[in-house]
């Protein structure tokens, strides 16, 4: 009741709820207070555990959509987080973020695994614990040729150097206030952006740093200018949000503006510079993703007011969200395999989401019954789940296509030196 028979209306009452019982058994009889009464501690512990045995099976699952693009990496990792607000009533549980926001609120901390398709992680911590003190729990995954993609939000020197410390790799962008030095006449000096960035010509450009004035984390900063209107419309929202907040952004801060600034320790041997700048873009799958679990499977949509009664809603929709993506990459392998084409992550839980019915009611019936209808379901997701066809090329697109001339020239002066 709490995973399928919600997911098409977020609004979903309790008697909405008691009238799908009637409509899988029709001799059954069960009252919305029925229902109620058994939104409870035992059934919180019960859905924790289905979370815990799906989140097993998933991992189990070593399933891989080969498309190519990233051949020296074991694991992708994209990982980043969403925040949603819960009732008062679970303050103690989850506390939000204080001040004039929610008084209780969490967020889902999500590592996905872009080759794989899958989560290597999910957590369900409060609002008020920040991503850069989470991050020393994803970093924890790191090993030797691991990739992961960062937002701003997980941003802490300490994280990189320990990913490099266990051979991984990392693509972040670049916090402005951070300490970066470079080496000058064989010793390492200071490097102010603000300063030097505006005497480079051209639209980009690389260089080696150092992250850190104690951690001294060796990287690639790379670095490309910005259209003037976005320069601008950024601009305008760094004054705004300073006169928010009651303070006034600093002359360097709206300089480093003008750029896309990126740090990575993945070598020229595997990304050259133009490869770096068209692979962080992949880093928005995972909004994506975030997207589905708010949009379309009501994760942030919860109006009830009890804390058991919440939780079961919400522990629910988590279980429908390891359930639906547990789905995803074989169907994503297979239509790459048939059709060289890529797969909408949106399109495939709007294309589940139809069948949310059926797939309650296959649940009731025997093993092969919901075999077939998810070998059904599966089947037509290949046809309707799809991206489509356009002149504008998708983010993997150019990303081939970057990779490709890259390896072209390396073949070529291979040639020549031969």
């Amino acid at each position: 009741m709490v995973t399928f028979g919600v997911w098409n209306d977020a609004d979903t009452t309790l008697a909405q709820l008691a009238a799908k019982v009637t409509q899988l058994d029709e001799q059954r009889a069960v009252s919305p207070e029925a229902i109620y009464q058994r939104m409870n501690k035992r059934a919180l512990a019960f859905l924790q555990d289905l979370i815990c045995q799906a989140l097993a099976k998933v991992h189990a699952l070593e399933q891989v959509c080969d498309d190519g693009l990233f051949p020296a990496f074991s694991k992708v990792y994209l990982a980043d987080s969403t925040g949603f607000a819960l009732p008062d009533s679970l303050h103690d549980l989850f506390p939000g973020s204080g001040g004039s926001a929610t008084k209780a609120g969490a967020k889902i901390q999500a590592v996905w695994d872009y080759k794989r398709s899958g989560f290597d992680h999910f957590a369900l911590p409060p609002w008020n614990l920040p991503d850069q003190k989470y991050v020393d729990r994803v970093v924890a995954l790191a090993h030797k040729g691991v990739l992961f993609l960062f937002d701003l939000g997980y941003f802490k020197i300490k994280a990189f150097a320990r990913l490099a410390d266990a051979g991984a790799y990392f693509l972040s962008r670049l916090n402005h206030q951070t300490t970066i030095l470079h080496a000058t006449a064989g010793c390492l000096q200071p490097c102010d952006l603000a300063a030097w960035l505006p005497t480079v010509a051209g639209p980009c450009l690389e260089t080696p740093i150092f992250l850190g004035a104690q951690e001294r984390v060796a990287c690639r900063l790379v670095a490309s200018r910005v259209p003037e209107p976005i320069v601008n419309a950024r601009r305008r929202s760094a004054n705004k949000k300073a006169r928010k907040k009651g303070y006034t952004p600093s002359k360097a801060h709206l300089t480093l503006l003008a750029w896309n600034l990126f740090i990575t320790n993945v070598p020229h041997t595997i990304w050259k510079r133009a490869a770096v700048l068209k692979a962080y873009p992949l880093r928005w799958q995972i909004e994506l993703i975030f997207k589905s679990w708010k949009s379309y499977l009501h994760l942030a949509s919860i109006k009830t007011k009890k804390a058991d009664t919440t939780l079961c809603y919400l522990y629910g929709r988590m279980l429908l969200i390891l359930l639906t993506y547990a789905l995803y990459p074989q169907t994503r392998a297979t239509v790459w395999l048939k059709k060289k084409r890529e797969l909408s992550v949106l399109k495939l839980v709007r294309h589940f989401q139809a069948w949310a019915d059926q797939w309650m009611h296959a649940i009731f019936q025997s093993e092969l019954a919901l075999r077939r209808f998810l070998q059904r379901a599966c089947g037509t997701a290949e046809r309707l789940a799809v991206k489509a066809l356009r002149k504008r090329r998708t983010t993997a697109q150019i990303l081939h296509e970057s990779l490709n001339q890259q390896h072209e020239s390396v073949a070529f002066a291979a040639a020549v030196n031969a």
